[in-house]
């Protein structure tokens, strides 16, 4: 089982190794066939995917994906997507805390020492401001358990946290690497394990509906973490979203088909070759639908594809589209432009 002082390693700016023990892009995956069909979903009016930026992780494109450029900086999104579903709107993920500095104490030092943070607000600070209804809130629905999404959990007590129950039992595994320590692991969280009822979806092997109308499905990805799960929304104009979690860092760990640097791969993947897998499952699913909107949990460009809360402000990045291979035209062809701020205002506080 890998040790966290290793995995603290792999984030040292060894320039030349890095570069070096890059991996070439992945082969074309296979295309799916036509047997496996695009999944029919219901999606209600009025459901939503809501960005909900909490701060950053500062890093450069040669730590996500490997022969990135050591002078791209890119500012890691930490935070949450609020899904809002009349049977109860759900947190993806939970970002930076109140408590994050406490936390991080519980990392091992030399971690400590080699990542470098920024907070900028809390999702609960983020919702209270945008005048949200707590009782809407339904759950955390985690990609995975990691420190990163995790930290904002204490803030909601008593929320349940849906989880696969792979990771959940990863959580309290003493040598599991990405996890905090100390009182958080003592925090009684209100766990509540999901599992995959459903056969097949998209190319993945089975699959959870959370309401039964196919707006929000689970399908199992393990590779990062031993339970990893990537997150299909589907919206009521029919534009789709994949957040994939930590699968990649960055798009072009998808559109490029690039791992992560072989020595970061090594370290911080539990199964870097079920991790590869799934990349390329994720490949042909983008193929198949060339409209779906991936979302890595690290990457500000697909969260600035999301509809944004009302009376929020944050420090730090402006969230603002860039550039990108899977920047489709139909972002501004079909999806609907955001109402304005005193709409939006109006939907939220009432709901």
């Amino acid at each position: 089982m890998k040790k966290w002082p290793l995995v603290a390693a792999a984030a040292v700016p060894a320039v030349h190794l890095v570069r070096r023990l890059g991996s070439p892009a992945l082969p074309p995956p296979a295309a799916l066939p036509p047997s496996v069909p695009i999944p029919e979903a219901t999606p209600p009016a009025g459901m939503d995917l809501v960005a909900v930026p909490t701060g950053v992780n500062y890093r450069v494109a040669a730590y996500a994906y490997s022969g990135g450029s050591l002078f791209d900086r890119r500012d890691f999104y930490i935070g949450a997507a609020l899904i809002k579903h009349p049977q109860g709107d759900l947190l993806v993920d939970s970002g930076f805390g109140r408590d994050i500095a406490k936390q991080f104490a519980t990392m091992p030092r030399l971690f400590q020492r080699l990542t470098k943070y920024e907070v900028w607000k809390p999702a609960v600070e983020q919702l209270e401001a945008a005048g949200y209804d707590f009782g809407r809130l339904s759950g955390i629905l985690l990609t995975h358990a990691h420190w990163d999404h995790m930290s904002g959990i204490t803030d909601f007590p008593d929320l349940p946290v849906l989880i696969s129950a792979r990771d959940h039992a990863a959580f309290y595994n003493p040598e599991m690497f990405g996890n905090f320590r100390g009182y958080f692991q003592d925090t009684p969280f209100n766990w509540q394990e999901f599992g995959f009822e459903g056969g097949p979806y998209l190319g993945f092997p089975r699959h959870h509906d959370v309401y039964g109308d196919g707006s929000i499905v689970c399908v199992p990805a393990p590779g990062h973490t031993p339970g990893s799960v990537i997150v299909f929304v589907t919206l009521p104009n029919q534009v789709r979203y994949a957040l994939v979690g930590d699968l990649v860092w960055q798009r072009e760990g998808l559109t490029r088909r690039l791992e992560r640097p072989f020595l970061i791969r090594r370290l911080g993947d539990f199964d870097a070759e079920g991790n590869r897998q799934n990349i390329l499952r994720m490949a042909a699913v983008m193929q198949r639908i060339p409209d779906l909107i991936v979302v890595p949990a690290h990457d500000q460009r697909a969260f600035a594809e999301m509809s944004q809360l009302p009376n929020v402000t944050t420090r730090g990045l402006t969230l603002t589209p860039t550039s990108d291979a899977t920047t489709s035209q139909h972002r501004a062809q079909h999806k609907p432009p955001h109402p304005p701020p005193s709409e939006l205002h109006t939907r939220w506080a009432g709901r």
